[in-house]
């Protein structure tokens, strides 16, 4: 594949038999990062509940192999909306779906494997998790459609990935009120570095007409990032005080604050391999966070 691309042909999916890789990288297990941006809500959930260790490193077991097999179906989904769009974007024409590798019938038996694979696991869990699991197909199946008609596809996005901090507070206890602004802080967070991640193709996204946050803002996106960056710490503070977690978990906020402000400072929107490595940096942020209400625990 000519061109700049994030598929990762030459990664550890070259060891697989050959007609499975596709399926690999239609499900974007070549690229982990986006499993671990799906985790790391439900992962600050459960470490902001309080579980006792044995049942936190089993939820935590849960939704790790979760979210590797939802995000998975979540890009089959997406793939499957958008196969036509792909083809003629530099970064995602080399797509399983965009490039013909597979025909949207084996994408469709491969969404059913994955969809058993992911409610076997949600049976494991509680009756409010196993609904807000149930319920956040909604969201799922709407995204694609979103970068269509509104040029905020990114809380859409949000509203996705961050349902995990909502099921992982429900599957720790039950939901209660700092779960709200948990999740809120998700969504901003989610809507930052989704913005960062789409500048890889706000050109070509302008020439197919697909919307985003990337190509609402371009050269002003740092004035996004600094609000949406600053509202997550505040309400990930507010969630964590209306908790009662300890001081030292609000002052260890600052490593992933600024994490965060690393991220708008080495901002080039006009560089796609660097909005993809800042892009990817948000795991480590998500882990910085986790660490902050696990010191705030004592």
């Amino acid at each position: 594949m000519d061109g700049f691309t994030d598929i990762r042909v030459r990664g550890w999916v070259r060891h697989l038999p050959e007609r499975l890789i596709p399926y690999a990288l239609l499900a974007r297990f070549d690229r982990p990062i986006g499993a671990w941006l799906l985790f790391l809500p439900g992962l600050w959930a459960i470490a902001l509940a309080g579980s006792d260790i044995v049942m936190g490193l089993w939820l935590a077991l849960l939704f790790a192999v979760g979210s590797v097999v939802m995000r998975g179906a979540g890009c089959v989904v997406n793939d499957l909306w958008d196969r036509k769009m792909d083809a003629r974007v530099e970064r995602t024409r080399g797509r399983p779906l965009a490039s013909g590798q597979l025909q949207p019938r084996q994408a469709l038996v491969f969404l059913a494997i994955l969809c058993l694979i992911g409610l076997v696991i949600l049976l494991r869990l509680d009756t409010q998790a196993r609904i807000l699991g149930v319920l956040s197909l909604v969201p799922v199946a709407l995204y694609p459609l979103a970068k269509r008609v509104t040029w905020w596809p990114q809380i859409v996005l949000g509203v996705v990935f961050g349902w995990g901090a909502l099921m992982g507070y429900a599957a720790a206890g039950a939901l209660a009120w700092p779960a709200v602004p948990l999740y809120l802080a998700t969504i901003l967070w989610i809507i930052g570095y989704d913005t960062i991640y789409a500048h890889q193709d706000r050109e070509d996204d302008a020439l197919i007409g697909v919307k985003s946050t990337a190509r609402l803002f371009e050269t002003n996106t740092k004035s996004l990032l600094v609000v949406c960056y600053t509202g997550t710490i505040l309400l990930l503070a507010l969630a964590m005080g209306m908790q009662g977690l300890g001081l030292g978990g609000l002052l260890a906020l600052l490593l992933p604050a600024m994490l965060l402000a690393r991220q708008v400072t080495q901002l080039d929107v006009n560089n796609p391999r660097r909005c993809l490595a800042l892009f990817k940096s948000n795991r480590e942020v998500g882990l910085a966070v986790t660490v902050a209400m696990l010191i705030g625990q004592f």
